[in-house]
């Protein structure tokens, strides 16, 4: 790594720009400061103290010295002059000192040469005059790097959003960007660099503000249509509307940056002490403290000298594939034991290790003479923190995939530290990395607490499919606790006692057993019909995400498919898949789940989920824009295609087809005029019933209405959530608001039955709610007479309806309605349970 030493006659300015510096480039980079002279208060420079900075910054990436003035500059020089050895790797820089040294400590953190540091250190001022609007004139104009002769297409698009380009409207330029056969380079103005456009990070540290022209350049097949649509995109201010004003400096664009004090060292829990957080996956468990420290963390590598760049390549594209395949073999571990959707969490992970943030920041240092870890460290930790600074909580969340990806290819480098023991007892975590849960073994780790997070977290999840007890958000106290302190963890109630007293341990540890010996009979009598005590007739079935999964569903109890997401078949693919080929799927899926009835569900995609093969614009709220069935209407081929795939299936199996995301009778009149043709075009005339998922209010207080036209409902309890409540299910701040039984959503869930029985339609669940034994009895109390979950689960739901009359269901219902929280209105339910005590 390049060291930086800053000298100045005021020794007073160069420590003040060394500790700003810092806070630049971190603590590695190597800044030294030679200001002043031996005469306390004296101004001046001293050749000898300049020299002994060059030598403690000396690297064999070499030196970058800047000055102030004056005989700054004879004093280095003859620094220079004075050194033994290494003289002809110190570069003495033009560059203003303050700037110079902000701008190379940057770029010597993440590995850059020394040529590259010496040129951002000298652009540090002309960024600044970019930012006041005084740039030079006379640059050369926007060009493709690499490329001869003028671009395809070009244009300067005015940014009048009012925060400009920060983290979601960057977003939407990268989605978008992506979408075409095309590379798009742009650039803030006509002098500064050009970064491209599908590269997210290099996006948002463009700083481009309100009133900047955006310098777009595309060359390639697509590249008049991707400019186009980067304009058609700028015109409604990149989905956040036009401003005729700036932000106020408060904003995160244009804020100055205080540095907040250091928190206070959280306290030392002692015994007894109860944190409370949020329970992300339920159960009762008790174990040692086990302190995961590297989750979440990515810890730099030891350094070494590099070989040539071309051997470091090397050494880091066999990391990555290392990584690809360790990670591919957790997701398909995963699958194996739990559900398959979850599992495909860890493809978020894959995907980063093809993101040309991360690849290109890497592959740079590595030409600068970094060595492969320490480039792909720099580089994965720079990504990471700007996910980490973004507004999306979804994305934020992200920044742990990010770490966690970067942590795998690191393990496959030189040096990479020891894995150590696997866990046990109750794992604690500032923050768990999707592949630390995925990698958790439960018959080791009874529990996973968590200091931060969210319940709707990618490591949550993964927990909860495993079946270990989580919770989330208990506070930075919880990082004191001793390693191996007794602790005994309630995912239910969304708490942790440190120490518990020896009685109460005991009690836990009885009632664990006792659920255990509970799970493993509703397991022995999984393929037993469900229903309720009484003998009403509950179906309940699986979701399912892939042909693979449904072997596993037979094997767990299901009675068929509630819920078969098709989005599979689409997504990463860059055409769709024809008519024959999802024939084929369905015939798997249906084959396998032997003569059991399967509900395919038309695609569920739009801008939140995107479709490579299917350009989109960007969207200011993916969550409410052209989703589901509106992307389907707006491409109707979509909808055509999967529409007579299912018809040549119903001919021979008992196949069913469900609209996401229905809102008016009119979309559902239109998918079912739709089907008709299919009908037509097709020749056949198999029974086919057409339903609607329940995800949106307005479906659920006009159920009576769409009940004239759909033949079944199944209410998405997950979407149905969130839209009630307005709380987007990534910001783990809104976590109270998203927990399942929220009385709000059971009335519209009432509603909706209610709705559906004025035409005699079935009214099913399959949102995370049917999963939840307690919640289960909530909503066959209310009329739901179908439940789908991951096959996981399906053993002890059916135990829980074996548990309680119908008549009990309808009462405890009832009183949940009335209830005053969620909490209050699962605790409810939660009395009719089996008590394992």
């Amino acid at each position: 790594m390049v060291g930086i030493v800053l000298v100045s006659h005021s020794s007073a300015l160069a420590e003040g720009a060394v500790a700003l510096a810092r806070e630049m480039g971190g603590a590695e980079v190597r800044i030294e400061a030679a200001g002043g002279t031996d005469v306390p208060g004296q101004l001046g420079t001293d050749a000898e103290r300049v020299r002994a900075a060059v030598e403690r910054a000396m690297s064999s990436d070499g030196v970058l010295v800047l000055m102030d003035l004056g005989s700054a500059l004879m004093s280095a020089e003859f620094a220079v002059e004075l050194l033994e050895a290494g003289g002809d790797r110190v570069r003495l820089s033009a560059a203003p000192l303050v700037e110079g040294a902000v701008a190379a400590a940057a770029a010597a953190a993440g590995g850059a040469s020394l040529d590259e540091v010496a040129a951002q250190a000298r652009d540090a001022l002309r960024m600044k005059a970019s930012q006041l609007e005084e740039a030079e004139p006379g640059r050369a104009p926007l060009a493709l790097a690499g490329a001869a002769g003028p671009p395809d297409a070009e244009a300067v698009i005015p940014v009048r959003n009012a925060i400009g380009l920060h983290a979601r409207p960057a977003a939407r330029v990268t989605a978008l960007a992506r979408r075409y056969d095309a590379r798009v380079l742009v650039a803030r103005a006509p002098d500064e660099p050009r970064v491209a456009a599908t590269n997210f990070t290099d996006v948002v540290a463009l700083g481009v503000r309100w009133g900047d022209a955006l310098r777009v350049a595309a060359r390639g097949a697509d590249a008049a249509a991707a400019v186009q649509a980067l304009q058609a995109l700028a015109r409604d201010g990149f989905g956040e509307g036009v401003a005729s004003a700036p932000a106020a400096a408060s904003s995160s664009a244009s804020a100055t940056v205080v540095a907040a004090p250091a928190p206070a060292p959280a306290a030392v829990p002692g015994p007894g002490a109860i944190l409370t957080g949020i329970g992300a996956s339920p159960g009762l468990a008790t174990g040692g403290a086990h302190h995961l420290r590297r989750a979440g963390i990515l810890e730099p590598p030891p350094r070494r000298s590099p070989d040539p760049p071309e051997r470091e390549r090397e050494r880091l594209q066999q990391a990555i594939g290392v990584a690809q395949a360790a990670i591919e073999h957790d997701r398909d571990e995963l699958a194996a034991r739990a559900d398959r959707a979850d599992a495909d969490i860890l493809d978020v992970q894959l995907a980063l290790l093809g993101d040309e943030a991360l690849l290109t920041r890497a592959d740079q240092a590595i030409a600068g003479g970094a060595a492969a870890e320490t480039a792909w460290y720099e580089s994965t930790r720079e990504v990471a923190e700007v996910y980490r600074a973004l507004e999306e909580p979804l994305l934020r969340e992200r920044a742990a995939d990010v770490l966690d990806a970067g942590r795998r290819v690191l393990l496959a480098l030189p040096g990479a530290p020891a894995e150590g023991e696997p866990p046990s007892g109750i794992v604690l975590a500032s923050e768990l990395a999707p592949g630390d849960a995925a990698r958790l073994d439960p018959s080791r780790v009874t529990g996973i607490a968590t200091a931060h997070g969210a319940a709707t977290a990618h490591a949550a999840i993964l927990a909860r499919a495993l079946g270990i007890p989580v919770v989330v958000g208990l506070g930075e106290a919880l990082l004191s606790v001793p390693d191996a302190a007794g602790l005994l963890l309630d995912g239910d109630a969304g708490t942790v006692m440190v120490e518990p007293p020896p009685a109460a341990a005991r009690e836990a540890q009885k009632i664990a057993a006792r659920r255990a010996g509970w799970r493993a009979q509703a397991r022995r009598r999984a393929h037993e019909p469900g229903g309720t005590r009484d003998g009403t007739r509950i179906e309940v079935l699986a979701n399912l995400g892939a042909v693979a999964e449904a072997a596993a569903a037979v094997a767990a109890g299901a009675e068929g498919v509630g819920l078969l997401r098709t989005e599979f078949l689409y997504l990463e693919r860059a055409e769709l898949p024809d008519e024959a080929e999802q024939v084929a799927t369905l015939r798997s899926v249906s084959a396998a789940m032997a003569g059991r009835p399967v509900i395919v569900r038309a695609l569920d995609a739009g801008a939140d989920k995107p479709l490579p093969a299917v350009p989109m614009p960007a969207e200011a709220n993916p969550f409410l824009g052209v989703r589901g069935i509106r992307l389907a209407l707006a491409h109707p081929e979509l909808l055509a295609t999967q529409l007579r795939a299912v018809l040549r299936v119903a001919t021979e199996f008992p196949v069913k087809v469900m609209l996401p995301m229905v809102a008016t009778g009119a979309e559902l009149r239109e998918a079912r005029s739709m089907l008709d043709q299919a009908r037509a075009d097709t020749g056949i005339d198999a029974p086919l019933e057409l339903g609607i998922m329940v995800e949106v209010p307005a479906a659920a207080v006009t159920a009576d209405r769409l009940a004239a036209a759909a033949d079944f409902f199944s209410i998405g309890t997950n979407d149905l959530t969130q839209y009630t409540m307005a709380a987007e299910r990534g910001d783990e701040r809104l976590a109270a608001h998203l927990a399942g039984c929220q009385p709000a959503v059971l009335r519209l869930v009432a509603q909706t039955v209610a709705g559906a029985a004025t035409r005699g339609r079935p009214v099913g669940v399959c949102g995370e709610l049917a999963g939840d034994p307690a919640a289960a009895i909530l909503l066959v109390g209310l009329g739901v007479t179908e439940l789908s979950m991951a096959p996981a689960l399906i053993p002890e739901v059916k135990a829980a309806l074996r548990s309680v009359d119908l008549a009990d269901a309808r009462a405890a219902a009832a009183a949940a309605l009335e209830a005053g929280s969620a909490a209050e209105a699962r605790a409810v339910a939660a009395r009719l349970l089996p008590d394992p005590s």
